[in-house]
This record gives C-alpha cells, sequence and structure tokens, in this order.
C-alpha cells in the first residue's frame, strides 16, 4: 500500500546576494550622528538622572534651616524681658486680702531665675493676724511671688514684736521671708526696740516662734530703766 503526501506550494522568496564596493566586502551602513547622540543619550541618562538627584538632594539638606527649638529647651540668657518704673505690685490671698505691696522707682524681670530686681524699693506686708511689716533699701531681688525679698544697701524692716512693741532691723543686707515672717543676715546689724539698741554681726528673727538670734560680737545700749 502506497501513501501519497500532498504539501502545499510554498510562496517564492527572491534570495539576493550583494558584495561591498571593494574586494566583496558586505556593505556596513553607519547610522547619522543625531541617531547615535540619541541611542547614546537614552543609554546614559538613567544614570545622569540619579546622580543629579543624589547632588540635589545633598544640597537641599545642606542648605534646609535647622527646625527651631521648642521654647522648653532654648537656653535662657539673663537678660530682663520687661521693666516697670514708677511702679506698684500688690498680692492678694484667696479670699481677696492683700498680702503684700511693692512700690520702687524701677523693676526688671528676669525669665531664666523669674526674679524681681528692685530699685528704690519699699514693702508693705500684712500677716494673717493684722500686723504690718514694712521694708526698704536702695535694690532688691525678689521671687515670682514676693515671699521672699533680698534688701541690698540701707535695709531696714520694721515690724512689732510679740508685745506690740515696735522693732526695727538694719543692715546693709537684710534677707526677709515675709510669708514664712522671718528676717536673716550675715552682715552687721543693729536692731532697735524699746528695750534699747543692739549691734551684732549677724540675725536671724523668726516672729512665729518669738525667737531672735544675734551673732556676735554684739554691742548693746540700754535705757536708763530699760530691759537688760
Amino acid at each position: 500500500m502506497s501513501v501519497e503526501l500532498h504539501l502545499p506550494d510554498l510562496p517564492e522568496v527572491p534570495i539576493g546576494i550583494g558584495l561591498g564596493p571593494v574586494g566583496g566586502t558586505p556593505a556596513r551602513h553607519r547610522a547619522p550622528w543625531h541617531l547615535r547622540l540619541r541611542d547614546t543619550l537614552s543609554a546614559y541618562l538613567p544614570l545622569l538622572l540619579m546622580a543629579l538627584l543624589a547632588v540635589f538632594t545633598w544640597w537641599l539638606v545642606k542648605n534646609t534651616p535647622a527646625l527651631p527649638q521648642a521654647p522648653g529647651e532654648t537656653a535662657l540668657r539673663h537678660d530682663p524681658d520687661y521693666t516697670m518704673s514708677g511702679f506698684a505690685l500688690e498680692r492678694f490671698d484667696a479670699t481677696g486680702r492683700l498680702k503684700v505691696r511693692i512700690e520702687g522707682a524701677l523693676l526688671r524681670h528676669f525669665p531664666d531665675t523669674d526674679r524681681f530686681e528692685i530699685d528704690a524699693v519699699k514693702v508693705r506686708a500684712i500677716a494673717p493676724d493684722g500686723r504690718i511689716t514694712l521694708a526698704s533699701a536702695r535694690r532688691a531681688i525678689s521671687n515670682g511671688d514676693a515671699s521672699e525679698v533680698q534688701l541690698i544697701g540701707d535695709a531696714r524692716v520694721s515690724s512689732t514684736d510679740e508685745n506690740g512693741q515696735p522693732i526695727v532691723m538694719t543692715s546693709e543686707f537684710l534677707q526677709a521671708y515675709l510669708v514664712a515672717e522671718r528676717v536673716h543676715t550675715q552682715l552687721p546689724v543693729r536692731v532697735t526696740s524699746a528695750g534699747g539698741t543692739v549691734s551684732a554681726a549677724g540675725l536671724d528673727y523668726d516672729h512665729g516662734q518669738r525667737k531672735l538670734e544675734l551673732q556676735g560680737p554684739m554691742h548693746a545700749v540700754f535705757p536708763p530703766g530699760g530691759a537688760r
């Protein structure tokens, strides 16, 4: 038995053989310069863009201004943030009762320490029992709530003792704790009361404990018939 295969007719494909102009070498056509430039740029363009991006990022980081520090991190200088002249400050308690009044020629507030420096200061403090304490000096340094006042230069504090008798303390420096009703100094001080005058090298007066401590050497002058 015989088998016959029938193949479809294949199209005719023309085949050409060409030789180059010299010695039969095939001709090689070189692309125009602008096409070669385009191909070169296409190949190196991604690398060039990455390099430009890196340079721009470095420039941006170097020239970006630093973020401002948070207020709590800012170092405060010892410079006054505000001043007042010919002023009067008053502090009141929770019931509205006047506790202390401070007057002066010039006030400077320092935010780094929250303290006031006052020139030609005058202080009037009123205790809960109504007793009045007066203080004055050429200059004073006070904390924020005026509970502690350092009196500097011709410092003077006057009040009354447990018997209601006047008592006056004078020195070049007196530290008055107006709420605790204490006066302290380590400089020479003079205390004048109804019983006489005492000069000492230092003083610690606590009105709440009815205690007056003087550091020696001391010199006392008592009037005739006064307490000794």
